[in-house]
């Protein structure tokens, strides 16, 4: 007997409706599309949507269907930013909904047996941006000649493809459906492809193919690897094979804008995808707006430009200290300004490196007496007072009250402000202090922490100036040392930083179905222990296996978790997870649910006064759907 999912139900049941209701619609063109049509370059609107298209619920309050025309402007700190086509525009296979529900949306249906067979349907007549038929055949490709070929993924399939470090039976069952089926339930699957940076399993195969070795022309593919600069086609392949970071103007897509400019650019302009997939509940095909357009800016300038109206959709570059500003120049610049709520476990968190390759620090980090030291002698209070105008809340780097999961406990252990016991631990700990007042490290060296930040939020650094002053209190150095995103991710994954500064928890209102892996070790891209995680991740083929049995307690639970067969089995894993964290002091959170500005221009309609603003589940402004976006004036 097959057994859905809630998503997969609620999908299904909207997938139904949406077939009853598109074979009535009649589809609106655009206008700005009407000469293409004219003149032939562009077929018919009509042809150009997937037989049953998907028909957006305006149904919630405040929302109206729209018209054609206008342009989104948003402001990026840097080229890379672009990517945020991708994020905002969220076009995913299954993707959340604005109640972080999973539903179907480039797919028409899906089904889920057992946890561990999922088969999902194709749209009939979906096509890429340039046209071509979007089928099966992408899935086919992307498994069998991208993900297990040894020569582009040398490392194997991601780990989400792997249950147990087994890959799933991938089958092709018609042009417009495919079935992935594990032998062990894969609970983690559907949230991975509706992610804010979501799991590709498919790919464009009739663009890709002229880059692979089994479909291209032997004479042609190494005149091509020569010309682009690459040494084999492998990274050539990999080269164009880059969905996500939307940078390539010639890469078809499913988003609702497709990247015309390429890089290097300091404006990039996206216009609509005359093939996308969405309708609203009139027929007019989506998006509302013609183009959204990304311009490349100082992140220190972003708030300033914002005021002074060069955004009409902006939220990245802004924090909550720029409110105040930002509000009194809306009437000016022509603007409104929402407050959205941070669902972070903390606006700022310290992540000490366990996997650092300085052999005294790596033994110091591990003594959890240190890390909770650290924590104590952080003064929240200051922070929420001087950053945050007493808005947020003071405490760990947890689940939210919101979230199912919370438990007042979580949020205060080893959080209050106490120099006092901090000393104790430290001295406890062997880390005494020298004639200078400075404490020392086991060999002698003064106890100088380096932080290392991206800085890309102006509440990183400014937090880090309070920490410093501080931590100064019990005798520790703090120097804060800001760089570039790509450097301070190699510095962490090759254990030269000691110290790194990001945000929290990503998803502080998760609940016991939520995949627990952003606290566990799973990823060689974890801050605190990218070598531990770099390990689990690859099945023991990389990285190195924790010594710490806390941590392995951690691997545990949450295999635990993926194969529990109850709620109670899910929540109990959940519940020692956040229990060991707790305690552990694994990451030190500052505050948090502090609000986010989201600056709107005046005639942008469909933009929620009031939402949830967050990386995974979210893409922040992604669960809303920017493509119902629309301008009244």
């Amino acid at each position: 007997m097959k057994s859905f999912t809630w998503g997969a139900m609620a999908a299904l049941l909207v997938a139904t409706g949406v077939q009853n209701e598109s074979r009535a619609l009649e589809i609106v063109n655009p206008p700005i599309l009407e000469p293409l049509v004219a003149n032939g370059t562009l077929p018919p609107a009509s042809e150009r949507v997937p037989e049953h298209p998907r028909v957006m619920d305006f149904s919630a309050p405040g929302l109206r269907i729209g018209r054609h025309g206008g342009r989104i402007e948003s402001l990026i700190r840097k080229e890379k930013d672009v990517k945020l086509l991708t994020v905002y525009g969220y076009a995913r296979l299954v993707g959340f909904d604005s109640e972080f529900r999973l539903v179907a949306d480039i797919l028409e249906s899906y089904e889920v047996e057992d946890g561990r067979v999922f088969t999902f349907r194709l749209r009939k007549g979906h096509r890429w941006s340039d046209g071509q038929p979007f089928t099966a055949e992408d899935f086919r490709f992307w498994w069998e000649d991208v993900a297990t070929n040894e020569k582009l993924r040398p490392a194997g399939p991601p780990s989400t493809m792997l249950v147990d470090g087994k890959p799933p039976r991938f089958s092709v069952l018609d042009a417009e459906t495919v079935r992935y089926e594990w032998d062990a339930p894969n609970p983690d699957f559907l949230a991975r492809l509706a992610g804010a940076s979501p799991l590709y399993i498919y790919a464009p195969a009739h663009y890709l193919k002229q880059f692979h070795e089994a479909y291209a022309d032997p004479d042609v593919l190494p005149r091509k690897v020569e010309a682009a600069g690459y040494r084999t086609w492998a990274e050539l392949f990999d080269a164009v094979d880059n969905l996500y970071f939307a940078n390539d103007p010639d890469l078809p897509s499913l988003q609702p804008w497709v990247n015309g400019t390429r890089p290097p650019n300091t404006r990039f302009v996206a216009r609509r995808n005359p093939y996308y997939h969405r309708v609203d509940p009139e027929g007019r095909q989506l998006p509302y707006a013609d183009e959204l357009i990304l311009t490349v800016t100082a992140g220190g300038l972003i708030p300033v430009k914002t005021g002074a109206g060069e955004s009409n959709l902006q939220s990245r570059g802004l924090s909550l200290k720029d409110y105040v500003f930002l509000r009194e120049a809306e009437e000016r610049s022509g603007y409104r300004t929402y407050l959205w709520t941070s669902a972070l476990g903390s606006e700022v968190a310290l992540f000490f490196n366990f996997n650092v390759s300085d052999p005294v620090w790596a033994n110091v980090i591990r003594d959890v007496r240190f890390r909770r030291a650290m924590s104590l002698a952080v003064n929240r209070h200051e922070i929420n007072q001087v950053l945050y105008f007493g808005l947020a809340k003071e405490g760990a780097d947890t689940v939210s009250a919101d979230s199912p999961l919370y438990r007042p406990e979580l949020a205060s252990a080893w959080s209050g402000f106490d120099p006092g016991q901090a000393e104790q631990l430290l001295d406890a700990a062997g880390l005494t202090r020298g004639a200078d007042g400075l404490r020392r490290l086991p060999d002698g060296r003064p106890l100088t922490v380096i932080a290392e930040t991206a800085g890309e939020q102006g509440a990183q650094v400014d937090t880090l100036l309070l920490v410093k002053d501080s931590w100064e209190r019990i005798g520790v150095k703090l120097i804060i040392k800001p760089m570039q995103r790509e450097l301070l991710r190699k510095r962490i994954a090759s254990g030269e930083s000691v110290l790194a500064v990001w945000t929290g928890l990503p998803n502080a209102v998760a609940t016991r179905e939520t995949s627990p892996k952003d606290l566990v070790p799973y990823s060689q891209y974890d801050f605190q222990w990218p070598s531990w995680g770099a390990y689990y991740e690859s099945g023991g083929h990389m990285g190195t296996e924790p010594d710490l049995p806390e941590v392995r307690r951690l691997a545990e639970l949450y295999k635990l978790w993926r194969a529990a067969g109850s709620d109670a089995a899910r929540r109990a894993a959940w519940d020692e997870i956040l229990s060991i964290r707790a305690d552990q002091v694994y990451s030190i959170g500052t505050v948090s649910a502090s609000g986010q500005p989201v600056v709107v221009g005046d005639g942008l309609v469909n933009v929620p006064k009031q939402a949830v603003y967050n990386w995974h589940p979210g893409a922040f402004f992604g669960v809303y759907a920017p493509d119902i976006f629309w301008f009244d004036r």
